[in-house]
């Protein structure tokens, strides 16, 4: 099994790695804080993607706006 190009041996060393550093009762707390940033994280990504889209959606609305009265003054031309 590989993840993220890491075998399973080198997956198991890493894990007792960190528990030799920060003790078995540090890990759920060091889990759930990276858990916390990694959901304020997305949030942040998904309001700035809503932020774009709606500006976008605002210039696109003012351009076709702007089309369809130069082309409503050319016809009463």
């Amino acid at each position: 099994m590989t993840l993220l190009f890491l075998s399973t041996q080198e997956l198991i060393f890493a894990g007792l790695a960190l528990v030799l550093l920060f003790g078995s009762k540090k890990i759920p707390e060091i889990a759930k804080g990276l858990g916390k940033g990694i959901r304020e994280f997305k949030n942040a990504t998904s309001d700035i993607q809503e932020e774009i889209r709606k500006t976008s959606k605002e210039v696109t609305d003012q351009v076709d706006g702007t089309k369809k009265s130069s082309s409503t003054k050319k016809e009463e031309s």
